[in-house]
């Protein structure tokens, strides 16, 4: 299988609407509205201990969407030429990773929660987890 030909620049930070009241804010994220693809799947990761780092591979097909819904993280998008390093700390921005790039989510902090929405329910062979092959394959 061939990864597909995406650059860290395919990537971008979407901000998506918040709806203010003071008795708090709300985010809303639908398919077929603010979303490029169809959510198949949501996770999220949480306590994450200081110093680990999640992530560390790349996938072939699955789009994503990942937001910091409490604290921060970065993550590190990979293309095999260029790398970009992008802070999440806002529960209503989300960050579109494209399928082909290695990613890498570090730096979180306490209590950091990372949301993803993902275009593909979990399947292990659309999974790259060796970086030197992700290089070969890009």
């Amino acid at each position: 299988m061939k990864l597909k030909n995406s650059t860290v620049f395919d990537c971008s930070i979407i901000q998506v609407a918040k709806v203010h009241s003071k008795s708090g804010n709300i985010t809303v994220l639908e398919n077929g509205s603010n979303i490029p693809f169809d959510i198949k799947r949501i996770y999220y990761l949480y306590d994450i201990p200081g110093g680990e780092s999640r992530g560390g591979h790349a996938h072939y097909e699955l789009e994503q969407y990942v937001i910091a819904a409490s604290g921060s993280f970065n993550v590190i998008l990979d293309d095999g030429v260029s790398k970009k390093n992008v802070a999440l700390n806002r529960p209503d921005y989300a960050l579109h990773i494209v399928p082909g790039l290695w990613r890498e989510l570090k730096n979180f902090s306490s209590g950091a929660i990372c949301l993803v929405m993902a275009s593909h329910k979990y399947d292990e062979n659309d999974y790259v987890r060796d970086y030197s092959v992700f290089k070969k394959l890009k």
